[in-house]
């Protein structure tokens, strides 16, 4: 059987198809632009032989179906999926799942209506996660849909971690509380930092730290989060491409009061103009490291902000724990950027995170490692993430193949 993965936004649809067997990855790619005068379609496959194909197209697609019914063109016309009825099932991601989802559910009515309640909550995601799940339901009605919420991993925070200091009334009627977001890479990479570990995750504390353009922390304990960076929106907690992370609320009422600032402007200025962006004008990591390295101040000070925020979460989810198993970096920072791992470890030794500079910065490593120094107590790992395969695994658990 074969798996379907969906991620749609407002004008776009990243997939992949798993084979379930092996969970090989066999095809994936990507319709842009929907809505617009010339949309554009990527899809890449895997041939008979073993070896990787690809077609990139230009074309109308004025709608979500058309999108879709474009996918499934290239699966089938690729030999990936020769008929629909080889799909155990569609999986969907969804960024927020508000209070309701601690778990993937295979979509209903009710589910529809639970994920366009929250809209309010992630304006700018579920609208288009809904257009996805809605067109998928109807053009394959005997192929199972499956949301998995972003949000679910982090449901097992105490009040104590997810509530926030003001009026009640705001948490009970407006539901204002912090949910955390990145939760299926947390996962995915949790599951994979015990098998390296060698113990069941439910015996496992450590703390994941998702390090990409979007950035946040996890505290893991017991193999369930106790903590997470980000809040009711993805802006709060570690400094971002283009996001400032935790900030006084007050700097907002001064950009209102002193600047004249709109809502609207607002939202833009700390989401999309801030973070690396807004310290040195780039927000793209590898850019900035070699500007650092060429003596650029303000890239230099990006880095050290980063690593300043970094260090102050590993220490406040250490203290949270108690114990620490394993320090786990995963994203495309976390993943290639030796320096803010090492930068983001140096000075810890106390807390029995020690960095190897060799492992560390071997440039040939990939895959799943072990950076920290034998002397370490707690093991600093890499490991990769793969949400697209966490999503089809718990598409294929929720239907009950797996």
């Amino acid at each position: 059987m074969k798996v379907l993965v969906l991620n749609s936004g407002s004008s776009s649809i990243k997939y992949q198809l798993f084979r379930s067997e092996d969970w090989e990855s066999i095809a994936n790619g990507m319709v842009a632009r929907i809505g617009e005068p010339e949309g554009e379609v990527k899809h890449n496959w895997l041939t008979p032989d073993g070896s990787q194909d690809a077609t990139q197209e230009t074309r109308a697609i004025p709608t979500h179906a058309q999108g879709i019914d474009n996918i499934v063109a290239c699966l089938r016309d690729s030999g990936a999926l020769a008929d629909v009825s080889e799909l155990a099932a569609i999986g969907h991601r969804v960024v927020h799942g508000g209070p309701h989802f601690n778990k993937p559910v295979i979509v209903d009515d009710a589910v529809v209506e639970a994920i366009r309640d929250v809209v309010p909550l992630a304006p700018l995601h579920n609208p288009g996660h809904l257009a996805g799940i809605e067109v998928a339901r109807q053009l394959f009605p005997k192929v199972p849909s499956v949301a998995v919420f972003d949000t679910a991993f982090h449901q097992t925070m105490a009040p104590t971690a997810y509530r926030y200091a003001i009026p009640e009334h705001l948490y009970t009627e407006h539901r204002i509380r912090r949910y955390g977001f990145h939760g299926t890479s947390h996962f995915y990479v949790a599951k994979r930092a015990a098998t390296v570990l060698g113990k069941p995750l439910s015996q496992c504390n450590m703390i994941t730290l998702h390090l990409g353009n979007g950035a946040s922390a996890a505290a893991i304990r017991a193999g369930a989060c106790v903590d997470t960076s980000m809040g009711l929106t993805p802006l709060e907690g570690l400094v971002m491409g283009t996001r400032s992370g935790d900030i006084d609320p007050a700097v907002l009422i001064f950009l209102w009061k002193n600047l004249g600032l709109d809502a609207d402007q607002v939202d833009r200025l700390l989401n999309r103009e801030s973070g690396l962006l807004g310290i040195c004008g780039v927000n793209d990591m590898r850019e900035i490291d070699r500007l650092a390295a060429e003596g650029n101040e303000p890239a230099e000070l990006a880095i050290g902000v980063t690593v300043h925020r970094l260090k102050k979460y590993i220490g406040a989810y250490y203290a949270e724990l108690g114990r620490v198993d394993a320090l786990v970096f995963t994203g495309g920072i976390g993943e290639n950027s030796a320096k803010i791992r090492a930068r983001a470890c140096g000075g810890l030794q106390r807390l029995g995170i020690l960095i190897d500079d060799a492992a560390n910065e071997a440039t040939d490593a990939r895959g799943e490692r072990c950076v920290s120094a034998d002397a370490g107590e707690v093991k600093v790992l890499v490991i990769p993430t793969n949400e697209e395969l966490e999503i089809a695994q718990q598409a294929m658990t929720a239907v009950g193949l797996q």
